[in-house]
């Protein structure tokens, strides 16, 4: 069956930071802290084949931990005790993630690879270990169905489901597989309901 792994990460931050385009002396460098994804197949009845959520022991430039600022933690549910039981280094959460994939290309609201392989190896000093070209942003596929430039615009991911009014099981707003969820619970009702063809997956 051909499928389509629709993905989601989530990257430090302190309040404001998004605001100041994480340019602020204190921001801390965007690095990701969890990566969750859903595969997602594009035949039949367009099941979900299967999750993958991992934490990340993210680090600083020089390769010290980055202590989790209280506002993330709020913001995300991740906590320390997730990330010291949990967590692993950058370059093993990038080859399970890519193992989950076994090859399907990769979708994310917006632009998440920029934060997952370039900000995140980069400060890491490790090479991105999946080329761009593995990489799509699922915003297309909303256009290719049919929904306005302008609500594309103010819909972030973990609200994209709700907007479509499709019934879910309940998703916690940014982490990072609900949000990843949430965009695909929506993808697969487009699919069945006719809006979106799951040749879009393949030419956009």
């Amino acid at each position: 069956m051909k499928t389509a792994i629709i993905f989601d990460c989530e990257f430090l931050c302190l309040e404001g930071s998004q605001r100041r385009f994480w340019c602020a002396a204190h921001d801390p460098d965007p690095v990701i802290a969890q990566i969750g994804a859903v595969r997602l197949g594009l035949d039949g009845d367009f099941p979900l084949l299967g999750t993958h959520k991992a934490y990340i022991r993210q680090v600083d430039r020089f390769g010290r931990k980055y202590e989790l600022d209280p506002f993330f933690t709020r913001l995300t549910g991740i906590t320390e005790e997730n990330i010291e039981t949990e967590g692993v280094a950058l370059a093993d959460a990038l080859a399970g993630v890519d193992r989950f994939s076994d090859g399907a290309r990769f979708w994310s609201w917006g632009k998440d690879e920029l934060n997952m392989m370039a900000i995140s190896c980069y400060v890491a000093g490790i090479q991105p270990s999946i080329p761009a070209t593995r990489f799509d942003n699922a915003v297309k596929l909303l256009i290719a169905a049919g929904m306005p430039i302008e609500d594309l615009a103010r819909t972030p991911s973990n609200k994209l489901a709700d907007y479509y009014g499709v019934e879910h099981p309940p998703l916690q707003g940014h982490d990072a597989l609900d949000d990843a969820l949430s965009v695909t619970y929506t993808l697969q009702h487009l699919m069945k309901a006719g809006k979106l063809r799951p040749e879009a997956f393949d030419r956009l």
